[in-house]
């Protein structure tokens, strides 16, 4: 699937609920259906700097597409990589690059979060992105 298609199924999903408290139960829920990191990489120097709470990601390279796992230590938090890691891992590093993140706006998750988190969010997609943007690097 590519980014765009599933992006557009996050957007379905979150219209399907009627109101934000449904809507944080299924980023709950998301969270806990993440793929764990391993231990030995939760490591200060995986840690999502610019986020409230511990974020830890790890990615890697296999057969040109980017794997990401991670972890959080607040729920909510962990909800929020599970989405963006949905979006981005087993994608090539230049269709991370270069997709939008306007899928985000469109469920309405960043005017829904306190603005510490909604800069961690910020965080988030930059780390994913920078992780991208080096293993591309090694592509070309």
């Amino acid at each position: 699937m590519s980014i765009k298609d599933i992006q557009n199924e996050i957007i379905d999903e979150f219209s399907m609920f009627e109101d934000w408290e449904e809507r944080y139960q299924y980023m709950i829920d998301l969270g806990k259906d993440l793929p764990l990191i391993d231990n030995q990489y939760k490591t200060e120097s995986n840690i999502i700097k610019g986020c409230q709470s511990k974020v830890w990601v790890h990615a890697e390279l296999q057969d040109n597409k980017i794997t990401f796992t991670a972890d959080s230590d607040a729920i909510i938090t962990k909800g929020i990589i599970a989405i963006l890691i949905r979006t981005f891992s087993n994608q090539h590093p230049k269709d991370i690059i270069d997709a939008d993140t306007d899928f985000i706006d469109a469920i309405g998750l960043k005017e829904h979060l306190s603005p510490t988190r909604a800069n961690g969010l910020v965080s988030m997609i930059k780390q994913l992105k920078m992780y991208a943007i080096a293993y591309q690097t090694q592509l070309n």
